[in-house]
């Protein structure tokens, strides 16, 4: 598994790395007065993290129904420094800014992908990983393009990123007989398996993922609907929480920890936090 894992993390930054070039660091915005963020986490001894709980690697539940993934052992060190507790908080991924906004969480930390949209709601720090929008197919589909897929069923998750790289490629979109949005992605590969769609619109990460964990004959187009970056969703004017939690990934790839971490889910060190 160990020789698996580190091909696909191989292959993954091979195909993302050629889709353009690697960014460094994360953009930091000072703190505005009265911004107590940060002083809130460390009064009260906690960082509640909002993620969806099926979203392997970055975050899951596992065989005793903990969660853990990438993103989560990264959130546990940064959290760790800080002396607090990591409190991870399933939420509905369609939902997730409201969740942040009412404050039920302290951020998004879920392979959340970097939007202008998002961005105008939103505090982000990184990027810290890169990904690309793909699609999965059954291995003995005839679907071999974008364009096979005319007048054919494809699935992606309600709320994420796949539904913005879509809308973006609008004459695929509409040579599609139909669009499902299911509530996770896992919903929709079982989906897929039992032919209730063709195809799954799906970040590269998840994709690469469910091949390697649940050995379903599945793969993945070469022709992607484009390349995109993850990052840490915090409200707009947390800008003392954000800095501090960017700050604290920055000391752990300097150290090796995010090294450590990254190899331990993708077999290779593809994060991209101070490259």
């Amino acid at each position: 598994m160990e020789e698996t894992m580190k091909r696909i993390g191989i292959s993954l930054l091979c195909l993302i790395m050629a889709a353009g070039a690697v960014f460094a660091g994360g953009k930091k915005d000072a703190a505005p007065a009265g911004d107590t963020s940060l002083e809130n986490i460390l009064n009260k001894k906690r960082f509640v993290l909002g993620l969806d709980d099926s979203f392997p690697p970055m975050g899951f539940r596992d065989e005793n129904n903990q969660i853990v993934g990438y993103d989560i052992d990264l959130a546990k060190e940064v959290a760790s420094r800080l002396g607090v507790t990591l409190v991870t908080q399933p939420i509905d991924w369609n939902a997730k800014e409201q969740e942040l906004a009412t404050g039920e969480i302290d951020c998004i930390w879920n392979g959340f992908t970097i939007t202008e949209e998002r961005k105008q709601v939103l505090t982000y720090i990184g990027p810290y990983l890169k990904n690309a929008q793909v699609v999965i197919v059954k291995s003995a589909s005839p679907v071999n393009t974008l364009s096979d897929l005319q007048g054919k069923i494809a699935g992606l998750q309600a709320g994420s990123s796949s539904v913005d790289a879509l809308d973006e490629a609008p004459a695929f979109k509409a040579s599609l007989k139909e669009v499902i949005e299911y509530k996770d992605y896992l919903t929709a590969l079982m989906d897929l398996d039992v032919g209730g769609a063709d195809a799954i619109i799906i970040d590269l990460v998840v994709a690469n993922d469910n091949i390697q964990r649940s050995g379903k004959s599945f793969r993945i187009l070469e022709e992607t609907l484009g390349a995109e970056e993850f990052g840490i969703g915090f409200r707009k004017n947390d800008h003392a929480l954000s800095n501090k939690v960017w700050e604290t990934l920055e000391a752990m790839a300097k150290d090796g920890t995010v090294a450590k971490i990254t190899a331990k889910w993708f077999g290779s060190d593809i994060s991209i936090i101070g490259k």
